[in-house]
């Protein structure tokens, strides 16, 4: 299925010149995608008759609008069998589909595979994720293939189960949270932090997702006091590096980003391992208050 093909690409920016009502539209539409939407309904929204908002729609982005929520639907029920243990058919049903035999077929026609071989596969192909469409201009974060080396840290794992909707919110309080109770027992301040996340459907059947999140060092920075920490073991490779520079609490939206918007685009193969959070400065490092500047490389394991 392909997209894009009617858009323009200005280095790594989507170029669109929509109207502010298909801004507006497509914003809207984010946030219903998991309710009931005729095309009379999305048009009532708009304020266009059904047939103007469709010509309006094609002309800003290239793509037919019914198509498009589709697509929309099957890439967030994409990210479910990912991330969730829901069941195929609360999963189709979440994203307004007739039957699982429905939402199975239309799932194969835009990723190629059953929504089964999808969830299980060791791998995670982003080819056929849509990615959400954006206002003109809106840059997107560039990303570098680098190959990492094989290192040995000193860390301390935790994990956490959530819903999907819950997953930023509840990332961003625990990252600070681990990474404050972490930072009191360290001798001195480290010059450079890891936080290694995984992160699939939780052990058992409630539809949530669980983070398994370390926070570490190289050995040298670590008191007496944490002499008795687990070795973690950071397996090198390849990996697609972004470099993140901003807020704190604006983090975990870049990372939403990078898998909602970038990987798909880059048409990657996301393989097994950790995410890996390099930062360079932290809140904690800087001002003591969790509110300071984050400079983090965050790197995504990948075929290459």
């Amino acid at each position: 299925m392909a997209f894009y093909t009617d858009l323009d690409f200005r280095g790594d920016t989507l170029i669109m010149n929509p109207s502010r009502t298909i801004y507006d539209l497509l914003d809207w539409l984010e946030t219903h995608l998991d309710q009931p939407l005729s095309l009379d309904q999305v048009a009532a929204r708009s304020g266009y008759s059904k047939w103007h908002l469709q010509r309006k729609f094609k002309e800003a982005t290239g793509l037919v609008l019914g198509a498009y929520i589709r697509a929309r639907r099957l890439s967030r029920a994409a990210m479910a069998l990912r991330l969730t243990s829901k069941p195929l058919a609360a999963i189709a049903q979440q994203y307004c589909f007739e039957s699982q035999q429905s939402f199975n077929r239309a799932f194969k026609k835009q990723f190629s595979q059953t929504p089964a071989l999808y969830r299980r596969s060791m791998k995670w192909d982003f080819h056929g994720i849509q990615p959400p469409l954006h206002e003109n201009g809106r840059a997107q974060p560039v990303g570098e293939f680098v190959l990492v080396p094989d290192l040995q840290l000193s860390g301390m794992t935790r994990s956490y189960s959530c819903s999907l909707e819950q997953l930023s919110q509840c990332r961003t309080q625990l990252r600070e949270s681990f990474w404050r109770q972490f930072l009191n027992q360290t001798q001195i301040t480290p010059s450079v932090l890891y936080g290694l996340c995984c992160s699939g459907p939780a052990s058992v059947s409630k539809g949530e997702n669980e983070v398994w999140y370390t926070t570490a060092v190289e050995p040298q920075y670590l008191s007496q006091s944490l002499a008795n920490l687990e070795i973690c073991r950071l397996n090198g490779g390849s990996y697609v590096q972004f470099t993140y520079q901003g807020s704190a609490d604006g983090l975990q939206g870049f990372i939403l980003d990078l898998y909602g918007i970038c990987l798909p685009l880059l048409r990657v193969v996301r393989r097994e391992g950790c995410d890996i959070e390099r930062f360079h400065q932290w809140p904690e490092m800087s001002d003591g208050d969790g509110q300071g500047r984050v400079h983090c490389e965050y790197l995504i394991p990948v075929v290459r």
